[in-house]
């Protein structure tokens, strides 16, 4: 049985720039940061890195509170994302039931907020008698892919991707696998994550955190550039609607790109330090799969921290396999780092580059640093027709995603 076609016929994201794909996109026009520093933060003990990029949802109170109860923040800026992704796919209520459509999101680990008042109950107030019901649903792993899917009514395959940043990028890869095999016809995927001081310091004490410019927040994280310090942690969701092609076509859906390539691997090398042939191997396996060659590629969507071993193999994997011929942006000098939500988010930003043949530059890259040369950085808004785009997402443990979409 031949493999099936896959699409993306929906987005929708909450993100640091605002409450839809929207406003998203017009904080990106613009080139706005919302990095900012975090009242309150400095309270913390031996926390360094005391700005952060938090979302802007809209108010979750529109969400019924029977509903609500078993929801942290990220998976009320999931649900938020879903809809969005099914109002913008068009895709019809009644077919949500139908066992033949299936919800994965991604994230790093479940609500850092509820995690985090679980820790006090046991450990500093040893009062059990506060935690409610529904906290249990929201701290587990798969808190946003089970309450969006119940929320929405989703009863085909519900599943949780949880590989830190790459979460979200592996969350549509499973999509694009479940669809290509006839398991599903229609797949709600993508990433969440929400903020909370533990989540920025898990980074601080590995000394991945930009840490040098709390004063001046919105010249942080600086992705490539000479002056590079750190990652800026962010939050939100960003889900899309991937379909079966010819599902698609019989409803006469609007079609942003199709998925023809994907691949994850890891490293085996080491736990928080990335690997330049991993990466590499990534992305050649993303390209292998697609059957395109490396001449074809028109954008890369760079996942581009602003770590300085994390940015370095990534420049080498990409100046490896494409030299400087191909356009490369990174998008966390706008919105943070949204890890688990991160391969979502941005690849939803680089769908709609892919609409308007507009790349949105690396927002802080000054100067280019000498480890990250080679290879074709965008600084500026650059008017290009896209037809190909590569998109990646690496993670702590050496995890690795790679996914390439063709133009409709």
């Amino acid at each position: 049985m031949p493999l099936k076609r896959a699409v993306i016929t929906g987005i929708g994201a909450v993100s640091p720039l605002g409450s839809d794909v929207g406003e998203m996109l017009s904080g990106l026009e613009a080139q706005h940061s919302a990095v900012r520093f975090m009242e309150g933060w400095d309270a913390y003990k031996g926390l360094r890195s005391l700005v952060a990029a938090p979302a802007m949802p809209k108010d979750g109170q529109s969400i019924p509170r029977q509903s609500r109860r078993s929801m942290g923040p990220m998976s009320i800026y999931a649900v938020g994302a879903a809809e969005e992704a099914i109002k913008d796919g068009d895709l019809p209520a009644d077919i949500l039931k139908t066992g033949r459509v299936g919800c994965i999101i991604g994230s790093t680990m479940g609500g850092a907020n509820s995690l985090n008042d679980v820790y006090e109950s046991m450990s500093i107030h040893k009062d059990l008698s506060q935690l409610t019901s529904m906290k249990f649903f929201q701290c587990v792993s798969h808190t946003a892919a089970l309450n969006v899917s119940q929320y929405l009514g989703i009863n085909g395959v519900v599943m949780a991707t949880s590989a830190a940043c790459a979460s979200g990028l592996q969350a549509i890869g499973a999509a694009y696998d479940l669809i290509r095999l006839g398991s599903q016809d229609v797949v709600l995927c993508g990433g969440a994550e929400e903020l909370f001081p533990t989540v920025t310091a898990s980074f601080d004490i590995l000394f991945a955190t930009s840490t040098k410019y709390n004063d001046r927040p919105a010249l942080t994280p600086r992705p490539f550039d000479a002056d590079r310090d750190g990652l800026v942690c962010g939050e939100g969701a960003g889900i899309l609607v991937v379909e079966e092609y010819e599902h698609a076509k019989d409803r006469g859906a609007k079609i942003y790109a199709e998925i023809i390539g994907y691949h994850t691997c890891a490293s085996g090398l080491h736990v928080s330090q990335s690997s330049k042939d991993a990466l590499a191997a990534s992305m050649r396996g993303a390209l292998f799969a697609s059957q395109i060659d490396v001449k074809d590629v028109d954008y890369i969507n760079a996942h581009a921290t602003a770590t300085l071993q994390g940015d370095k193999e990534e420049a080498e994997a990409v100046r490896e396999i494409f030299g400087d011929k191909v356009p490369v942006s990174s998008l966390k000098g706008y919105m943070g780092h949204t890890l688990g939500a991160s391969g979502a988010i941005e690849l939803i930003a680089s769908l709609c580059m892919m609409r308007s043949g507009r790349i949105y530059p690396t927002k802080n890259l000054d100067r280019v640093a000498d480890d990250c040369q080679g290879i074709w950085h965008v600084q500026k808004m650059l008017e290009r027709s896209i037809n190909i785009i590569v998109k990646n997402a690496f993670a702590l443990g050496g995890l690795n995603a790679s996914l390439v979409l063709r133009r409709h």
